[in-house]
């Protein structure tokens, strides 16, 4: 069944129509469909910004679904396929798992901007499932396959377009295929970005140097990077670069959570006229909750967001200390935050092995239990392709009016984490859950104070990037309490695969 094209409003309209003329310029032709090889040139930037509800995520599928009708090939975080010099190529990226998650579940193949800088070197024997399975070569007889492993490999590529879960489907593991990764030396061809107001200057520099077509598509009232001097990248572009859709679109317009954080604009509102808002909301409308206490069932998969570091100690502190959880280990269940990967250089391979399988610095994982060697955690990662891993870890417990947090147990070097049952809202830009508790007591806190960010109250830019970050239930959060738990923490909820063990080789010579 073919599905209707979407009715652009005229701001989007125009901006497909910058978008197009960008792409002509640069040999694609959309209109035509034409593609001429790649030239050297003057490289091309545009920024397609507006808040949330104003249809970015939509203009972007569509000129991605486009791109592919013309014969642009996708490039991925898994697999390139073989270079030609006519060949034209598109990748979809965002910064964070979480942000290409989203996207991903919208049907756009996207993966994140790190991903993108180092490439898989894959065994040749292997390479030939994965070439032919892009419709690159014809259908290989692998010794140790049968024809129904790839059979399930290709309904597997059909569905998911990933070449490693295609392989993974025919009984291979990502050891088996993938013998290292490297740094990209050659520069790419088209680059869509999502969420391009979390970029800071050296992601920005790297995504330069790799496309020569980069589109940023972003919200410029969502908070700034931090250490970037509350500027956004679309502020370093010139006017006649960056396209502004400004029209909320009719799917949006009934929705509670929009109404809610486009209110935020009028510059008359105040915090307590904010509130009085959502609690007349909340009274009609069960997509809004005016929450006298945060409900401890909903942080064990999407964090409490808070603004203050030290609320957010408190909280975590106060979710383990109510489901009863140990100082010496870690309950099955409990939610964790990726804080970066502790190797020495010697080990960069096992650092691209981690990061290359999702655990990268702001990775939200789901702690599955012990690994088989002491200091290994089994972990789900939320939003990879293949979520569960076995890893060397560091997992460190902060604690109230603790300078040094509390180490429960770690290996010598691996990936460390944070718990995760509450975040900063920093930290949660880019992220979205179906239902997201907001603990407003910090929101008060910050108008109090009268800070600005951007010439804007800063509670408001706080505001509004906590309340979009609901899909579909926000939980306004008025009273410093907690609920006691309606059972024990979960894992079965979580797709069931065995855990590919990311193992530090070298770890016990350390």
């Amino acid at each position: 069944m073919n599905v209707p094209a979407p009715i652009y409003s005229d701001d989007q309209a125009v901006a497909h129509d910058a978008v197009t003329e960008m792409l002509r310029d640069a040999g694609v032709d959309l209109d035509d469909g034409v593609l001429l090889p790649p030239r050297d040139g003057t490289p091309n930037i545009m920024a397609i910004t507006g808040k949330a509800g104003s249809g970015k995520t939509l203009l972007l599928a569509e000129l991605c679904k486009s791109l592919q009708s013309a014969g642009v090939d996708i490039v991925s975080g898994d697999y390139e396929g073989r270079r030609r010099k006519d060949r034209r190529t598109l990748a979809v990226l965002a910064p964070t798992n979480k942000a290409a998650f989203v996207l991903r579940m919208r049907g756009v193949p996207a993966t994140t901007i790190h991903r993108i800088l180092y490439t898989p070197v894959y065994d040749p024997e292997y390479e030939r499932i994965a070439e032919w399975l892009m419709g690159n070569g014809e259908k290989p007889d692998i010794e140790d396959l049968t024809d129904d492993a790839l059979v399930r490999a290709q309904a597997s590529y059909e569905s998911h377009k990933s070449i490693p879960a295609a392989l993974a489907a025919a009984g291979l593991r990502g050891s088996d295929f993938i013998t290292g990764w490297k740094r990209r030396d050659d520069p790419l061809d088209i680059g869509f970005v999502d969420e391009a107001s979390m970029l800071d200057e050296k992601q920005v520099k790297d995504l330069r140097e790799i496309f020569p077509n980069l589109l940023l598509f972003g919200d410029p009232a969502q908070l700034a990077p931090v250490n970037q001097s509350g500027k956004m990248v679309f502020e370093t572009l010139q006017p006649e670069q960056v396209l502004n859709l400004s029209r909320i679109h009719r799917q949006d317009a009934d929705n509670p959570i929009l109404d809610l954080a486009h209110a935020l604009a009028d510059p008359s509102l105040d915090f307590d006229g904010f509130e009085k808002m959502v609690e007349d909301i909340s009274r009609t409308d069960d997509r809004v909750v005016l929450g006298q206490r945060v409900e401890v069932d909903l942080m064990a998969r999407s964090p409490v967001l808070v603004w203050r570091n030290a609320t957010r100690i408190r909280l975590i502190n106060a979710f383990r200390a109510v489901h009863g959880a140990p100082e010496d280990s870690l309950l099955e269940g409990e939610p964790l935050v990726c804080d970066g990967l502790e190797l020495p250089l010697k080990h960069r391979k096992k650092r691209l092995d981690l990061e290359a399988r999702g655990l990268i610095k702001g990775a939200q994982v789901v702690y599955l239990g012990p690994g088989r060697k002491p200091g290994f955690s089994r972990l789900h990662v939320i939003g990879a392709e293949e979520p569960q891993v076995s890893a060397a870890s560091i997992v460190k417990i902060e604690k109230p009016d603790l300078e040094e947090p509390f180490i429960p147990f770690a290996a010598r070097m691996g990936a460390t984490f944070l718990h995760g049952a509450a975040v900063t809202i920093h930290k949660a830009q880019g992220s979205q859950w179906d239902a997201v508790q907001v603990f407003a007591p910090d929101l008060y806190a910050a108008a109090r104070m009268g800070r600005t960010e951007a010439g804007q109250p800063l509670w408001k830019r706080l505001a509004y990037v906590a309340i979009t970050r609901a899909s579909t239930r926000l939980h306004w959060v008025v009273r410093n309490r907690l609920s006691k738990p309606t059972g024990p923490l979960r894992i079965d909820d979580l797709k069931a695969a065995p855990a590919a063990p990311l193992e530090l080789a070298a770890q016990a010579e350390a």
